[in-house]
Parts: C-alpha cells; structure tokens; sequence
C-alpha cells in the first residue's frame, strides 16, 4: 500500500510552500488564488529508525535513503488544488478539488495562523485561523452528508421489495471513502443511532456523515507562518480552546524548512529534515547569519521546522501506519544487497497481510514468518509491530 498524504486549504496559505519544502519539487507559489490548478504529486518521506544496526549491519535502501541510523521511507505528498467556501455545491474548484481529496489517505490542511489571508485567499489583516479550520471540516462534512443522503434514498427505494441493512447500503454508496459495512455499523451505533434511518433526523445525519469523514479522512492541522508574531498568538490562544482538542495542531515554518534544505544542498549548513537544529559549515555574511538564526530561534521552540513533524503526525499518529523490513533469520542476505526496503503498513496488517504486499504470489504460498529479532516462527493472523524485522516462508 502507497499511502498518500493531500495537503488542503484556502488559496495562497502556503500550501505549494509546504509542498515544495517537503518535496523540494518546484510547483508555483505565489500570493494569489489557484497558483495551483492541477494537483502536484512529489515524493515526502517519513522517518524510522533503521533496523539494521540492531542486527550489526549497514542497510542499502532501493527506495528513500538512511542517514545516520535513520530511515527515510518514501510516502506520496498532493498539494490539492485551491479550496473557497461553497466547494461542496461546486464553487471555486470545487468539483475538482473534491474528486483529488478522495484519493486522499489523511490530509493535512495548511493554515495561515498568521491572519494575513482571508476566506478567498485575498491578503488581509486580523483573519481569525478558526474560520479556516471549520470551514474545511464543514465542506467536508457537506460533501460526506450529501453522499450518505444518497445511500438513504437507495436504502428506502429498496426497503420494500427486501430485507436490507443500511449499513450495507451506505458501504455500497461511500465505497470510495475506503470504509466497510462493518466499519459504519460500528460508526452508526458509536453515535447511539438505530440501524434504522427513518429514525434519523437531520440533526442525526449531520452527526453520522461527520464522524463517517473523522474515521476515513482524519486531519492534521498545519500552522504555517508561525514564525511570525500574529501566528504565535493565535497558536497559543487556539491550542488553549477546549473546542479544538479533537485536532493535532503542529506549529511550521515552511519558509523555513526550505531555506534549510537549499542550505544543506549548497554546503552552507548540516541539517537534516525534522531535528531542532543544525549547524553552519561556511563563513557567511552578518545578514545571512541573523536570518539563519532567527530560524535556529523557531526550530528550538518547536522542536523542528514542523513540516517532517506534520508528515509524520498523519502517518504515525492519525492513520497509526507500521513500518515493516524484509529480513532474514539465518543472516544470509543476496548480492542486491541488506535491509533495502522498508514497507509502510496498516496498523492491523498481520504477516499473511505483509506477505501479499510483497506479492500476491507470495500471500498465496503463504506457509508461515518468521520473526527476525527473535528467531521464532509466527502464524499467518499474528500482528506485525512497528519496525518488526519479518522473512515470509512461502511456496512460491
């Protein structure tokens, strides 16, 4: 599985910013609505602690990269095309911009804690980032609310000729939401709903088609532009809200994060993508040196630039993803080489899961794992840990 991060937000908060920042790709950015049309797709990475020295080993990744121990595991970051209010009944690019979403695993939506963006991305002063928090959630929710609608007409227009349970019904509508008949009866009853939609009111359909879109597109909050004083406050002032302890809030510089890594390419400074410091490896002028500090200032503060700690938050935190290595129990790897790949996977995936994903040949000859670190034989159902060491025993 290819989890796919989206990032999301009004025009010109600083999305490409972020997406450039983590990616180092080059997508425009500019300080107007809809410099993004198209979504940009670039490879982020997310990072593990490598497996290999605990076995005394030097690991050779064919994907991402390891630098001092630590992995670097490739996930896939969308800088979704720009979001107005009124997405959901098609303004702006709505249509559009709804249609990339769905692809979507977790979203982090990018805010402007700053206030210096309005509703439609138009520079202004003292905009309160709340509006922009719910104003996505409740496009969201509208969205999800629309379609479940729909699977409650299709429910009703079928209920007479046979005996149906909605939650299959709603699972045959929202199958694009990734999400299962088991999983939304579990959804449905957690809101102390019957599995009866005639008696649902409105009140009630709202609250199911938001806690539908809680479970399958959870959001990280992005803070960006918090190395500006309006930022810091609004952040303090927000995080300290009872309203929004549900949402995980990282304070970011994407400007930061970027000058970084350009620095690091050009040899001006050691850094390495989500630590709180770095250190500076060629004489500079005074003005270059107070920028760099003013950026060792914010990072210290907030541990990182939050950019790889946003990435990481959606995969580790919201979706609770595992990172697996392929390994061997007798020490003998082959000439391509030791730990190359690390896979990330669902938080419930057990061996016979892991083995599919290396190949559907391999599931289907499934005999048994074999677990690396401590050398013993695990079943098919058994549940991998994150930064287990797994071989697959199989007949293909």
């Amino acid at each position: 599985m290819s989890y796919k991060i989206g990032l999301v937000g009004k025009p010109s908060v600083g999305k490409s910013s972020f997406f450039n920042a983590a990616t180092m790709n080059d997508v425009p950015e500019g300080a107007y609505p809809f410099t993004t049309i198209d979504p940009s797709v670039g490879e982020a990475y997310a990072r593990v602690e490598c497996a290999a020295p605990d076995f005394e080993e030097e690991c050779t990744p064919t994907t991402g990269y390891c630098d001092h121990g630590m992995r670097f595991v490739p996930t896939k970051l969308v800088d979704v095309a720009g979001l107005i209010p009124g997405a959901h009944e098609g303004k702006g690019l709505g249509n559009q911009f709804l249609t990339d979403l769905n692809e979507a695993d977790v979203l982090i939506h990018i805010v402007d804690f700053s206030g210096k963006t309005d509703a439609e991305g138009e520079p202004t002063e003292g905009h309160d980032p709340r509006d922009d928090i719910e104003f996505l959630e409740n496009e969201l929710d509208m969205w999800y609310l629309e379609i479940l609608e729909k699977g409650i007409e299709r429910y009703n227009g079928k209920y007479q000729a046979e005996e149906l349970k909605i939650e299959v019904e709603l699972a045959e509508q929202m199958s694009a939401f990734r999400t299962n008949k088991d999983e939304l009866k579990q959804i449905i009853l957690r809101c102390d709903l019957a599995l009866d939609p005639d008696e649902w009111d409105a009140d009630d359909r709202e609250q199911l088609a938001r806690e539908i879109r809680k479970v399958t597109k959870p959001i990280i909050i992005a803070a960006n532009k918090m190395d500006t004083p309006e930022a810091q406050a609004n952040y303090e002032e927000i995080t300290a809200d009872p309203e929004y302890e549900h949402l995980t809030i990282i304070p970011a510089s994407a400007h930061a994060e970027k000058a970084l890594k350009k620095a690091d390419e050009q040899g001006v400074v050691s850094y390495r993508p989500g630590e709180a410091d770095f250190e500076i490896l060629k004489d500079i002028s005074a003005e270059q040196e107070k920028g760099l500090e003013q950026i060792r200032e914010f990072m210290q503060a907030h541990d990182g630039t939050g950019v790889q700690q946003a990435l990481e938050a959606a995969l580790f935190s919201e979706l609770s993803v595992k990172a697996i290595f392929p390994g061997t129990a007798n020490g003998k790897w082959d000439e391509k080489g030791k730990f190359r790949d690390c896979f990330l996977l669902p938080d419930y995936a057990t061996a016979e899961d892991f083995a599919y994903h290396l190949h559907t040949d391999i599931g289907d000859g499934f005999l048994h794992a074999i677990d690396c670190r401590s050398n013993r034989q695990v079943g098919a159902d058994r549940e991998l840990s994150h930064r287990d060491v797994i071989e697959i025993i199989s007949t293909n």
